[in-house]
């Protein structure tokens, strides 16, 4: 399956925002505006400056967004991206700003940065859902890891976040193998 990459800032926000504010981390609560912003400008959101209030509305989102990569099953993840649909968009706008082809927004240009993020990501994540048939997001597979992920890949079986994870996991399992055959 191929994907049209330049489509996927909504999804790929998604993930950022989630792994960003992932309970069980140092500091979650304490996550701090710069830090969401920095956020937002990797993904080119335009007016990426937050109030504290919207950092906080961006911290429960990114909770909230998790549930979708955490789901266990199609219909599961297509309801909590329905949910998130209907607290995070305005309705469909066809706009052209800043030069760019004619594109999907699902909230007015006008909307404060937490709204156009919330609507940006609840739209993605439904657009990739529709073209990925429900799959291809996901937890990170090594049980010490609780990154989520975009399944892009050809064959969309990936299972870990990273490379470097599965490999880890592929290790930790031959010398699990090698110690038990002892």
């Amino acid at each position: 399956m191929q994907f049209n990459h330049d489509n996927m800032t909504g999804v790929r926000l998604a993930a950022d925002l989630a792994n960003l504010v992932v309970e069980g981390r140092p500091g979650v609560g304490g996550i701090g505006a710069g830090e969401i912003e920095a956020v937002l400008r990797t993904h080119e959101i335009r007016r990426p400056a937050l109030t504290a209030r919207q950092a906080e509305i961006l911290r429960v989102w990114g909770v909230r967004l998790r549930a979708v990569f955490e789901a266990p099953g199609t219909d599961e993840r297509c309801a909590a991206i329905n949910a998130l649909l209907v607290e995070g968009t305005a309705g469909a706008f066809l706009t052209t700003h800043d030069g760019l082809r004619p594109h999907l927004h699902f909230t007015p240009e006008d909307d404060d940065v937490a709204g156009r993020v919330r609507a940006v990501t609840a739209g993605g994540l439904a657009i990739f859902a529709v073209e990925a048939e429900g799959r291809r997001l996901g937890v990170c597979a090594r049980s010490t890891c609780v990154t989520v992920f975009v399944d892009t890949s050809r064959n969309g079986r990936r299972e870990y976040c990273s490379t470097r994870c599965g490999n880890h996991d592929a290790v930790h399992r031959h010398r699990t193998r090698h110690r038990a055959g002892r």
